[in-house]
């Protein structure tokens, strides 16, 4: 009698990607077809959710699915067996039960889940076929009736109390509450003066450095500044103190999908949501030449650094032949996982060591190649030795002030000659800056003063917040999941409810408004520790340990009490504000709106009259053209981009996709403008033949 695994099979994958990529592993009795993600779901002209009958979900086939369904069915009606194969999570789990139901084959039906595809993966897991894991896809669709109840139960307020097509939900809600506070610290902070003393010093020519003032108190005033300047420069600069310590500096984990995205935004300037789809493509198989079709990296949504022994056992192996035995630790690094992290799943890894980027670069797009190169670099780092430091630090004495100067060396690289995490802008300033190497001093050694300078400087507000520290936060609070950060942040955005300049989220005036009221009225679901708890009863459900009805429970009893409560008292916001502005089509009073993207005006006789116009924000700055006496305006993009242009558009076309500040330029007399990259604000020439830059001050 045949075996099941030679028997004519189908295997059922989620995208037609990844079915390209197992036909070619799996041969001519399988037949490889493509789910295109779920089929099944609730509907989405109502609620779908029985609150009476234990919160019973009302799933339909998706629109637009019904063919792929009946060709599924079909497929499933002509083989001996049928492995769902989709993602190896909570989702992947729960496409997998709606497609048994369709299928409705108990017998022939077979579950199985491979974290990387591979040959000796996706064969292995044919071997080993499993249930369905209802706790998977209890916790599956607790989090989507969570969703559904918030988003269809609060939409419909916020249409009646503020504008119509306004959307809330659990995570999104609180993402936004996140940034409405960073910008309220901004608003509320208030700069406060300190200065700073370097003093360049040297031994002999050749050995000049700078050494910093150490002040025990915060210097407020520039004449205490100028006091201290004035009494060393009076005194010979003595070495009072001298040590050279060694320091060890660790790898980093491996990557897990948080990490990965927050390296990408700062390394390689990819959104979350770039980074998750490139990430896709290389875990799906991409052609590599002479190999076909073949996944590149391990499942890319995990929150576990676990690494399997056989990719621990490889990338040892290739440390000690193609990088060097000094570089091999005597047993492997192992990490520990957050407590909540679903450790059946391994950390982002390479499939294969020895397919190093440079290998297989031509059969990567460039985005592609990046993306791989660093997942593949932080891998094979994080079992690689530490890195060796020689830090110095010395103490010098300027009659009864001390001034210090720091430096260090790397006396072995380590895992930095392969890969070096990236930090917050700051840390990394701060860490450049200790990297200078400082000449040979001994106690008692007198240094010669070359310059002693006071510096001003005024203390920043918190910074915004970017994508990689955005989601650091959201992590760090418990609050989401590995698959939420990104449709997240393309959600909040998508809907207006926060913009971005300079790489950085900024909460519109409508994104503020409805934070204030879904805090006034639905102080739970807006309260972080609260969500942290809700994605944590989500993992006691997946592993057993509560049921999904009695977290629904829990959940929905006092939050229909505040909607009851909203309904009646919030306050009606979609009142227009009048003005005495004539509407030029037809004659009416133009009265100020709020919209996707702030205020704007409209004609007071809408829907017969759809006049509307922007109410334009003006940089305070003159328009760079002569003979123009117009002003520089903040204005968008249909899509919403930010862009600086005259008022006296379109008699006047300048133009800017970068604020300008106001200044010219000193080398070629264009305009100056404030420039941001993923490390750096900066103000440079709008000219791009002429390369001046400077610090923003």
């Amino acid at each position: 009698m045949l075996t099941s695994i030679q028997m004519k099979s189908l295997v059922i994958v989620e995208s037609p990607a990844k079915a390209k990529t197992l036909e070619k592993f799996l041969g001519k009795d399988f037949k490889v077809l493509a789910s295109g993600g779920h089929v099944r779901d609730l509907p989405a002209s109502k609620l779908g959710v029985d609150v009476e009958k234990d919160f019973a979900p009302s799933y339909i086939t998706i629109k637009g699915k019904s063919k792929i369904v009946k060709n599924l069915i079909k497929a499933a009606e002509k083989v001996a067996v049928v492995y769902l194969a989709p993602d190896p999570d909570r989702e992947g789990e729960a496409i997998a039960w709606h497609l048994k139901y369709l299928i409705k084959s108990d017998k022939k039906i077979k579950r199985i889940e491979f974290h990387e595809i591979t040959k000796d993966a996706v064969t292995n897991a044919i071997k080993h076929p499993r249930k369905i894991d209802m706790n998977r896809v209890d916790a599956q669709q607790t989090r989507r009736i969570l969703d559904r109840l918030v988003g269809y139960k609060l939409s419909p307020l916020l249409w009646k109390k503020v504008r119509r097509g306004l959307s809330a939900g659990r995570v999104q809600s609180i993402t936004v509450k996140l940034i409405c506070e960073r910008e309220n610290e901004v608003r509320a902070f208030n700069p406060q003066e300190y200065w700073s003393i370097e003093a360049l010093l040297n031994k002999g020519e050749e050995a000049r450095f700078l050494a910093k003032y150490l002040s025990k108190e915060i210097i407020s005033k520039e004449e205490a500044a100028k006091k201290i300047v004035d009494e060393s420069k009076n005194n010979q600069f003595i070495v009072s103190d001298a040590q050279k310590k060694e320091q060890k500096r660790h790898s980093a984990p491996p990557f897990i999908t948080s990490t990965l995205q927050q390296d990408a935004a700062r390394k390689l300037g990819f959104s979350a949501q770039k980074t998750m789809s490139i990430a896709q493509q290389l875990y799906e198989g991409v052609k590599i030449e002479g190999e076909g079709a073949v996944g590149l990296i391990t499942y890319m949504r995990t929150d576990s650094v676990r690494i399997a022994k056989e990719a621990l056992d490889f990338v040892r192996k290739y440390i000690k032949e193609s990088i060097g035995q000094e570089f091999l630790p005597e047993t492997p690094h192992l990490y520990k996982s957050k407590k909540s992290a679903q450790d059946a799943h391994e950390a982002i890894r390479p499939t294969l060591v020895t397919r190093n980027p440079e290998t297989i670069k031509t059969s990567l797009n460039p985005d592609q190649l990046k993306l791989y190169t660093l997942i593949w670099n932080r891998f094979v780092a994080c079992q690689m030795n530490p890195a060796i430091m020689d830090r110095t630090t010395i103490d010098i004495k300027a009659g009864k002030h001390t001034y210090r100067a720091t430096g260090s060396v790397i006396k072995f690289a380590g895992f930095m000659q392969l890969y070096l995490e990236s930090r917050e802008d700051k840390e990394e300033k701060e860490e450049e800056a200790d990297r200078k190497i400082l000449p040979e001093l001994n106690i008692g050694d007198i240094l010669a003063l070359e310059t002693i300078e006071p510096k001003q400087h005024f203390t920043e507000p918190p910074p915004r917040y970017n994508e990689a520290s955005l989601i650091k936060e959201l992590e760090s609070r418990g609050i989401g999941r590995p698959s939420t950060y990104a449709p997240t942040l393309h959600t909040i955005e998508a809907r207006g409810y926060v913009t971005r300049e300079n790489k950085t989220f900024t909460p519109t005036e409508l994104g503020e408004t409805i934070t204030k009221l879904l805090d006034e009225f639905f102080p739970e679901i807006m309260d972080y520790t609260f969500t942290a708890h809700m994605e944590d009863e989500l993992d006691e459900i997946l592993e057993g340990k509560i049921t999904y009805i009695n977290v629904l429970k829990e959940f929905y009893a006092p939050f229909e009490k505040d909607l009851k409560i909203a309904n009646e008292k919030m306050k009606q916001i979609k009142q227009d504000i009048p003005t005495d502005e004539i509407c030029p089509k037809c004659g009416k009073n133009l009265v100020i709106r709020v919209g996707r993207y702030g205020k704007f005006f409209a004609c007071s006789g809408f829907p017969e009259c759809k006049f509307t116009k922007p109410v334009i924000k003006s940089l305070n700055v003159k328009c760079t053209k002569e003979d123009c006496n117009g002003e520089i305006l903040i204005r968008r993009t249909r899509k919403g981009k930010i862009f600086y242009s005259c008022s006296n558009y379109p008699k006047c076309t300048v133009a800017f996709w970068d604020k300008p500040i106001g200044e010219n330029c000193p080398k070629c007399g264009k305009p100056l403008v404030e420039k941001a990259t993923k490390n750096n604000i900066y103000i440079k020439c709008n000219n791009k033949e002429c390369d001046f830059q400077r610090d923003k001050i």
